[in-house]
């Protein structure tokens, strides 16, 4: 079996380049690392994760918490960081919350402090003090997307912007009337997204002069299609005080909201207009207006910058207050217009 010399003496250069090449990392001519993957593919060798564990105390693995994996969001989010991830020479072991208070416990006080990972990363998870102090007793760098943690890198969208951008749109077109789906509470128990994104869009109408809301143009939904189908189907369906417009929180309950109005009878955007937030792979389908956060861009930049902090890290102070707010842009299609009357 072809061992590290092999491959030393095979692409001319010296075994530590190859270890450094082998690894991921920096320092590495682009000519030397080429010459060392191919003599490695000639010799069929591969370098030994236990040897580089022994000997650096890394795994190349990295720890990635996710509520969910089966909403087109995380799976999105997933895929980037991943991919990124790989490019990059880490591993990537995945850890969903969706079994419950216990398996999330056993997670932060069991299997992410074994040395199984270099890091941790999270999407859409607010750790807790305690799940902090597990991780920063081991020295495990933390990065959250999705909001603020105090102590820990941190990377989001700001939600209530955001919200705002969506609900100025409408009301630049003209809207008075209009309502908003949220996520139910329980759909996000980490980062309060529901709240924080209804509370842009109130506070849209509110510097707008425009009245507060009827309270049945207030509904929530669990970000699914069919949640927010039938909720939009109660908010449409009455003749006397149906909205011009819906701002719905995600895209998904966007196309649910574009559906209920097509089987009231309803025409979009000519009845009534319909705008989501993500940018979801379908949204150019449906024709829906959205707020673009460029979710794989954001998970590829927030795993980018865990690369680097493992680079860069101090064995001192591996985790501390580093926040950067992720842009988000708006993206006008067919579901949004001038309201008729």
């Amino acid at each position: 079996m072809a061992g590290i010399e092999d491959v030393a003496k095979l692409a001319g250069v010296s075994t530590a380049t190859v270890s450094r090449a082998l690894t991921g990392k920096d320092h590495v001519s682009d000519k030397a690392k080429a010459k060392v993957l191919q003599a490695a593919k000639e010799l069929g060798y591969v370098a030994s994760s236990s040897a580089y564990t022994l000997a650096t105390g890394r795994t190349r693995n990295i720890g990635v918490v996710l509520p969910y994996v089966d909403r087109w969001f995380f799976s999105a989010m997933l895929e980037a960081i991943d991919t990124t991830f790989s490019e990059h020479g880490y591993d990537l072991t995945l850890y969903n919350l969706s079994g419950g208070q216990k398996h999330r416990e056993r997670i932060f006080s069991d299997f992410l402090l074994r040395k199984r990972v270099d890091a941790v990363l999270t999407v859409a998870v607010a750790l807790s003090d305690s799940e902090i102090e597990y991780l920063d007793r081991v020295k495990k760098p933390i990065l959250v997307i999705g909001g603020i943690i105090n102590g820990v890198h941190s990377r989001r969208v700001n939600d209530t912007t955001a919200a705002k951008l969506a609900t100025n749109h409408l009301i630049s077109l003209g809207h008075k009337k209009i309502a908003n789906i949220s996520g139910l509470p329980q759909s996000d128990l980490e980062f309060d997204q529901p709240n924080i994104r209804r509370q842009g869009y109130l506070d849209a109408l509110s510097e707008a002069g425009l009245e507060p809301p009827l309270d049945h143009w207030l509904a929530q939904a669990d970000y699914t299609l069919e949640g927010a189908y039938h909720a939009a189907k109660q908010i449409l369906g009455n003749p006397k005080d149906a909205p011009t417009a819906i701002f719905c929180n995600s895209d998904e309950m966007g196309f649910g909201a574009i559906l209920a109005a097509r089987d009231l009878g309803l025409r979009v955007p000519d009845d009534v207009s319909i705008i989501g937030f993500d940018n979801h792979d379908n949204a150019e389908f449906f024709g829906l207006t959205t707020v673009d956060q460029r979710v794989r861009e954001q998970g590829r930049a927030a795993a980018l910058s865990m690369v680097e902090i493992l680079a860069e890290q101090h064995p001192d102070e591996v985790n501390f207050s580093d926040v950067v707010e992720w842009p988000v842009e708006l993206k006008i299609r067919s579901s949004t217009a001038r309201p008729r009357n």
